[in-house]
């Protein structure tokens, strides 16, 4: 908090503090510079993804995006009053005043007061009122720890979003710049910061609600465009089943296609519920989901969740043959790779410990996929920026989020770069299986996604 900012230093403390930053940066560099040219991969990935991408995100942060400031403190008085609404039903709920954000409070309340069964407790032998413990009452019904944790959620969302982000606007500019970071997350995601426009939710209507903030310039509209079900595509392609590939090459609707598989019944005939758990399977086995994991997941018993997963796998033995693999692999060499060769090492993976054994092997099976579709987002954002920049000069790519990126069109570019923004986007790679794009337009982000 007491850190100052390199303008606010005096000229010999600075230059001193460059002078040392370039000096290890160099000597850095003779050390790992030859251990990354060892690997061929390794170096194009550096030479062709990485350092491409630097001007991209300077020019990405330097634009910012624009906020609404009004419409944000206008969710900001709402937030507030449902805040309150919430607390006061808390209190209904607990049959007396307490204070919600005081953890010793709600530990009395829940578990002495409403003689709530203890699931888990802290390190301190303290029954524990963390989000998950209240999430697995809330799931068995009890009402309280349901209030609570919508509280938290909203609150949480108020204070670091809807009131923060009006105070990082950048008041020469008038829009918010946020940070983008290349070398942070291990399987080499961007990540961003100051603000961290990533964590957004999206799946609660408050969420959404935050985004419709994001706006266009007068005279440009907003265009995002995301890869499809990407790390699912990525899995068929580096599993090579027939039958996941053969839903993706003939446009099948693929978590129908998983749920005719698995409960045996016709494409057509599956039902929505039949779908729902079929997408929680194909997901969930993505990030090495257990059948304790899944029922949990679909509020079903573990015996069934288990059979579920039996039957995929059965369905689809490409895909149960390369999770045995990427397991393989990492305890061998202690790291797996990307579609482009990035290493995502696992050092936990021979562990004694079989939780953490256990966790490894799940990031040994997701961490391919979830880095290719990183390092696919990477060669998008190039090759998006060096055609805007030959053809569309006052176009700029504002916002990426993991798979999506998010563009400010002037309205007169909008037509063109509706065209070509997918083929730009779907030309980065050649998979066993069609890369493909969905995009929309508006004038805030939320219309547009």
């Amino acid at each position: 908090k007491k850190q100052l900012t390199f303008d606010q230093i005096d000229l010999e403390t600075a230059a001193k503090y460059a002078a040392e930053d370039a000096d290890i940066t160099l000597r850095l560099h003779q050390i790992l510079w030859p251990k990354v040219a060892e690997s061929e991969k390794l170096e194009t990935l550096f030479r062709d993804i990485e350092m491409p991408l630097l001007p991209v995100l300077a020019r990405t942060e330097t634009h910012g995006v624009r906020l609404d400031a009004a419409m944000l403190a206008k969710q900001s008085i709402g937030i507030t009053q449902t805040l309150e609404e919430l607390e006061q039903k808390c209190h209904e709920a607990a049959g007396e005043e307490f204070n919600i954000a005081s953890p010793m409070q709600i530990q009395v309340i829940l578990y002495e007061k409403l003689g709530l069964p203890v699931l888990k407790k802290t390190p301190k032998g303290q029954p524990s009122t963390a989000e998950s413990v209240l999430q697995d009452m809330a799931d068995g019904g009890h009402l309280l720890p349901s209030l609570i944790l919508a509280h938290r959620s909203l609150a949480k969302l108020k204070s670091t979003y809807i009131d923060k982000l009006p105070k990082l606007i950048n008041p020469r500019t008038g829009r918010v710049h946020t940070s983008y970071h290349q070398a942070v997350a291990a399987t080499g995601r961007l990540s961003s910061s100051d603000p961290n426009l990533q964590n957004i939710p999206v799946r609660t209507e408050e969420g959404r609600k935050i985004r419709e903030a994001f706006v266009a310039d007068d005279g440009h509209t907003l265009l995002a465009a995301d890869y499809s079900q990407i790390e699912l595509r990525l899995m068929a392609h580096l599993s090579q089943d027939e039958r996941l590939v053969s839903a993706f090459q003939n446009d099948q609707d693929v978590h129908s296609a998983t749920a005719a598989e698995v409960f045996g019944v016709n494409a057509k005939d599956v039902d929505r519920e039949q779908r729902r758990r079929a997408k929680a399977i194909n997901f969930g086995l993505i990030y090495g989901m257990s059948a304790f994991g899944l029922a949990k997941q679909l509020q079903i018993e573990r015996k069934e969740a288990q059979d579920y997963i039996d039957l995929y796998f059965e369905r689809y033995p490409g895909v149960k043959r390369y999770m045995n693999e990427m397991r393989q692999v990492a305890a061998e060499q202690g790291y797996v790779e990307t579609l482009l060769g990035r290493r995502l090492y696992l050092p936990e993976i021979n562990s004694s410990n079989f939780n953490r054994r256990q966790y490894a092997e799940r990031t040994a099976i997701n961490a391919p996929m979830q880095g290719s579709a990183a390092d696919l987002i990477k060669l998008a954002m190039i090759a998006v920026d060096k055609w805007i920049l030959e053809q569309q000069p006052d176009t700029r790519i504002i916002l990426q989020v993991h798979d999506e990126l998010v563009l400010e069109v002037p309205d007169k570019d909008l037509e063109e770069m509706q065209a070509m923004i997918s083929p730009l986007m779907t030309g980065v790679a050649e998979l066993k299986v069609p890369l493909m794009v969905d995009t929309g337009i508006g004038p805030n982000w939320k219309e547009a996604h």
